[in-house]
């Protein structure tokens, strides 16, 4: 399996509910779970720090997170199945967001600082989740992807709110109205 990225319809599709006795299931994780890892080969600068199935062109409800995100070494997943938002709180704070379905754009994409999640694991054990921070952020998005909306759907201020990675690694603004605004392989729904 292959990531697919903008403007695939399928990233806009609302995913079904996922079993955890399905083998496609279980295909689907391993294959995400070694498209991160493939596709951070070929980002020295960058971390896969989660996916969403409908990335790799499966509309179910399974998304996968790294386990450690300041190790770069631990190659570590933890698959949830049907993951659903309970409730969000504290502050909404616009931080960076990237994307392995949106290439080498970012966002600064507000977002709640804290999050309850309910899920299932890979044998299908309830799990219930307090996140914040980067975590909450990425759950969030990764979440999102489920429904069809990608993380460039929450930004409203386009000035100063789009960025590309430069060779050395850092991120600097890109120009809304040339780069961004206008680019349907961009948005995909429109």
């Amino acid at each position: 399996m292959e990531i697919i990225t903008t403007p695939d319809p399928r990233l806009r599709q609302k995913s079904t509910k996922a079993n955890p006795d399905d083998p496609e299931i279980k295909q689907a994780i391993e294959a995400m779970r070694k498209d991160c890892l493939d596709w951070e080969k070929e980002h020295q600068y960058e971390l896969s720090a989660a996916m969403a199935a409908p990335q790799l062109g499966v509309n179910k409800r399974v998304i996968i997170v790294r386990d450690d995100f300041d190790d770069k070494a631990n190659n570590h997943f933890t698959a949830l199945l049907n993951p659903e938002v309970i409730k969000t709180e504290g502050k909404t704070i616009s931080d960076f967001e990237g994307c392995l379905s949106v290439p080498y754009l970012y966002g600064k994409v507000p977002r709640p600082e804290k999050a309850k999640i309910k899920a299932e694991l890979e044998d299908g054990t309830p799990v219930r989740i307090k996140a914040e921070g980067f975590l909450a952020r990425t759950l969030l998005h990764e979440i999102d992807h489920l429904s069809g909306i990608l993380f460039i759907d929450h930004i409203k201020d386009e000035k100063d709110a789009f960025y590309k990675m430069n060779d050395k690694g850092d991120l600097e603004p890109v120009d809304y109205e040339k780069e961004v605004k206008n680019n349907k392989e961009l948005w995909g729904n429109e």
